[in-house]
């Protein structure tokens, strides 16, 4: 990472996780073998979905020359929140519990060695972070597991130089991991003069390996030291590691070449046969790719760094094994951070094993073909050791037991969401189209807060016109029911849009000094641009805090009391001046977003507990406010989405999407938010026709309680004795006061018949609820035949209505006032189980 923010502490909470964007298939948790994590685009967008087989015991003649090879990626946010966050939290934090994990396991795993590959803390000049590596790694000082460590930038005191331009005798590095301590290891073989760099020959399977790290930065100086040291031990293949070669595309899989990558690949790592791997974190990701070196052997290079995924990055090590009987490398990529975790702590994101395309796979690398040119005596060890890669996944998941599941399934419709108590406004775009001009209204469901969009020459804006907002229906986020959003195009600092309330609005004024929650669903566009793009702002309260008695600050003191958007790192940001405005700014900031991936954001704060929680998809943000209650305002300012507000005039406006908002009065909880649908189990028939009816009746009446807006659909499913398969079944819509009835009259035929009832919202419908009754056969009139046994009351059908009979013959009834065919009424109620069965296909089952 290239930067640093200021502390943020973290309030941990359960979230649900959502998924971006279009609807795709994902898989149940399974419990105590789970081993995939759901995308963060939502949360950094770092995890590859996947579900793990259970793990089992390794064949007994699957016996090999074997070790594993332990990696330790960016450890950063592990130091820098462990005092105040982790150890308060679980007692530990998670760079402490991998070293351990690694200890405890190195003779059964056959782990040799450890590579760190840098950002070993946050920030160089804070002595806390650097208290807690410094724990952490003497773990494996005390167990005698030896390791290489190198600094990546956030490990110096100025990223910006070479090397050899750092006073490294001051470096906190060299203060803390320098060659001292390094030469207490059995494997170090020496450092170069910076003492920032250093290298390791470690044996195993009888054979010598090297850790080559070379630290951040690095001179020609240092090139040519590990050159040096490569030439002084011409016999021993070398993995390289450094904190920044390749890096990983935005697609989170593709390769990227660097300047540092192409740099060491021409200098050093090309003209260096022995040199078969290299190792790098920094880019947030996991991605590989396999050059060719100048003697046509390949190279595989691999990224591998968790730090923005969920807190920090969850705990997740990479695990080689080289198996050199068989010629292969393999990943696992595991956290004993995940399994060490209380079970009510764990939420979707807590996975034992990643089992993306480059978090878990297999080389093929003929050991003693690639390694010929320079150890021509290179071989295998004794084939004695089973499966490590097995027993990793074992050791990880013996006794887990996974979060467990929440069923989120994707809207039947508009109305298909969870109504919250104490909404004070709830923006939605569907039924809009095309340009938002002068003449659009975004409504609020909830009040009379509708949104408005200002004249573009009324504004500061430049170059802006009316083309620029238009309404998007056809690339949504998943789980708004919404199916609508307004984006904005050619955004810039000083080129924007925005949608406002009107200056009477009552939510200008709202008091939300008891809580609030704020959700809504955004996105970038895919050319965002961190220059013309960073700290932009999608949602403002907008205002003056130099007006409102906010002390005097170096930042954003004339900016507006609350705003929610994005950094220059593209990390979502939330800054707020709570009801204490002598406090000053509380802000919460996110791992890293990807560009054009729709995220759900939820911003809520509890007074009870003074913190203010972001959650990203359902997952809260490693870097959360504390000491926070309520928000402060400045009286009759509008709220705005699409663009900033700083020295009383908008700016920096949002390039990408917005969908629904809303603002609730106090704190919720995921149960509540946009991404849940709403609850269809309250249906219920409360009149009904029961027993034998008369032969002389020419009405019968349906009618219950319901959820508003939806559809109830009659359908009688068996006793029929006539269809009339040209008419449409018998239909009403749920009033407003949760009210429906449905009248059938005129020409009701004799005999028992059973109805089927249920409600809908689009393609999602509750179950269904029979009705059984018969008709009495006028004098004279044989009784038609059927199984269907009246009751006298209504009853559930829990795995549906039996199949329709006696369908010969035509007769017709009348539904509050038309002609209605119960044939086609049978055909209404298959669709409507039809609708339910693709209903569940799509269901969605996320894991908190």
């Amino acid at each position: 990472m290239s930067a640093t923010t200021a502390e943020r502490p973290v309030h941990l909470d359960r979230g649900v996780s959502v998924a971006p964007t279009t609807p795709r298939t994902t898989r149940p948790t399974v419990r105590r073998c789970v081993a995939a994590s759901a995308t963060i685009g939502l949360a950094a967008g770092l995890l590859a979905a996947g579900v793990a087989p259970t793990a089992s015991a390794a064949p007994t003649d699957d016996l090999a020359s074997r070790f594993t090879f332990a990696v330790l990626p960016d450890t950063q946010f592990y130091s820098r929140y462990s005092a105040d966050q982790f150890v308060p939290r679980y007692g530990t934090d998670p760079f402490a519990t991998q070293t351990r994990w690694i200890a405890d396991n190195a003779d059964e795993l056959r782990i040799p060695f450890t590579a760190h590959l840098g950002d070993i803390v946050d920030r160089a000049t804070v002595e806390n972070e650097w208290k807690a590596a410094d724990a952490a790694m003497k773990v494996l000082d005390d167990a005698d597991a030896p390791y290489s460590i190198l600094p990546g930038n956030h490990d110096v005191t100025n990223s910006g130089v070479r090397d050899t331009e750092l006073n490294h005798a001051s470096e906190p590095f060299t203060t803390w991991f320098g060659a001292a301590r390094a030469a207490e290891q059995s494997t170090y073989r020496g450092s170069d003069p910076t003492g920032l760099s250093q290298f390791h020959i470690f044996e195993a399977e009888g054979q010598q390996f090297m850790s080559l790290a070379i630290a951040w930065n690095s001179s020609d100086a240092t090139l040519a030291w590990a050159q040096g040291v490569l030439d002084a031990h011409p016999t021993v293949p070398v993995i390289l590691s450094s904190h920044a070669l390749i890096n990983v595309a935005a697609d989170q899989a593709s390769p990227i070449e660097t300047g540092d990558s192409e740099r060491m690949w021409d200098e050093l790592i090309r003209g260096n046969d022995q040199i078969f791997m290299t190792l790098n974190g920094h880019f947030h990701g996991a991605t590989r790719q396999v050059k060719k070196n100048d003697f046509g052997h390949d190279v595989h290079q691999v990224l591998m760094d968790y730090q923005m995924a969920y807190e920090g990055g969850n705990g997740y090590l990479g695990l080689f094994e080289f198996d050199l009987t068989n010629n292969t490398i393999s990943l696992e990529t595991g956290s004993p951070w995940v399994v060490s975790k209380p079970q009510e702590s764990l939420t979707s994101y807590d996975q034992p094993l990643l089992d993306g395309e480059h978090q878990r796979y297999a080389i093929d690398i003929d050991f003693r073909s690639r390694f010929a040119g320079f150890a021509p005596d290179f071989t295998a060890g004794s084939a004695d050791e089973p499966s490590l890669t097995q027993r990793a996944r074992e050791i990880l998941l013996d006794g887990f037991d996974g979060p467990d599941p929440i069923s989120t399934e994707l809207p039947g419709n508009e109305l298909d969401f969870v109504e919250a108590e104490g909404t004070l406004a709830h923006w939605r775009f569907n039924g809009l189209e095309g340009v938002v001009d002068a003449d659009t209204v975004v409504e609020d469901v909830a009040g009379d807060n509708d949104l408005t969009r200002p004249d573009p020459a009324t504004t500061d804006a430049v170059g802006a016109t009316w083309d620029d907002v238009t309404i998007e229906t056809s690339d949504v986020h998943g789980f708004s029911s919404d199916g609508a959003a307004a984006c904005f195009d050619d955004s810039s600092g000083s080129r924007f849009s925005y949608l406002t309330t009107a200056p009477d609005a009552a939510v200008n004024d709202a008091d939300l000094s008891k809580g609030y929650t704020i959700e809504t669903f955004v996105k970038m566009d895919s050319d965002w641009d961190a220059s013309a793009n960073g700290w932009s702002k999608f949602l403002t309260r907008t205002g003056n805090r130099s007006q409102i008695g906010v002390p005097q600050t170096r930042w954003d003191w004339t900016a507006s009391p609350t705003a929610l958007g994005i950094s220059n790192l593209r990390e979502f940001q939330f800054t707020s001046i709570s009801d204490d405005v002598l406090a000053g700014d509380k802000t919460n900031w996110s791992g890293e977003i990807m560009v054009d991936s729709w995220a759900h954001v939820a911003v809520v704060n509890d007074p009870a507990t003074r913190s203010t929680t972001m959650y990203v998809d359902g997952a809260p943000v490693l870097r959360n406010a504390t000491d926070t209650a309520g928000m402060a305002r400045q009286d009759g300012m509008p709220w705005i989405l699409g663009a900033d507000w700083v020295d009383d005039a908008a700016r920096n406006g949002w390039h990408g999407c917005i969908g629904e908002t809303r603002i609730i009065d106090r704190p919720t909880t995921p149960d509540e938010w946009l991404t849940q649908r709403a609850d269809l189990s309250g249906f219920e028939v409360t009149d009904a026709p029961q027993s034998e009816l008369a032969s002389t009746v020419t009405s019968v009446r349906f009618a219950g309680t319901g959820f508003p807006g939806a559809e109830v659909s009659l359908a009688p499913v068996a006793g029929l004795a006539a269809i009339a398969a040209d008419l449409d079944g018998a239909t009403t819509t749920v009033d407003d006061a949760g009210r429906w009835e449905i009248r059938v009259t005129d020409g009701l035929t004799s005999g028992p018949h059973e109805i089927a009832l249920s409600q809908s919202l689009g393609s999602r419908s509750s179950a269904a609820q029979t009705v059984s009754f018969a008709i009495a056969a006028a004098p004279g009139t044989p009784t038609p035949s059927s199984s269907a046994t009246p009751s006298a009351t209504p009853r559930p059908s829990g795995s549906g209505a039996p199949a329709a009979s006696g369908t010969s013959g035509l007769a017709t009834t009348g539904v509050d006032g038309a002609l209605i065919g119960w044939g086609a009424a049978l055909g209404g109620v298959l669709l409507v189980a039809g609708g339910a069965l693709a209903a569940a296909r799509i269901r969605r089952t996320s894991k908190v």
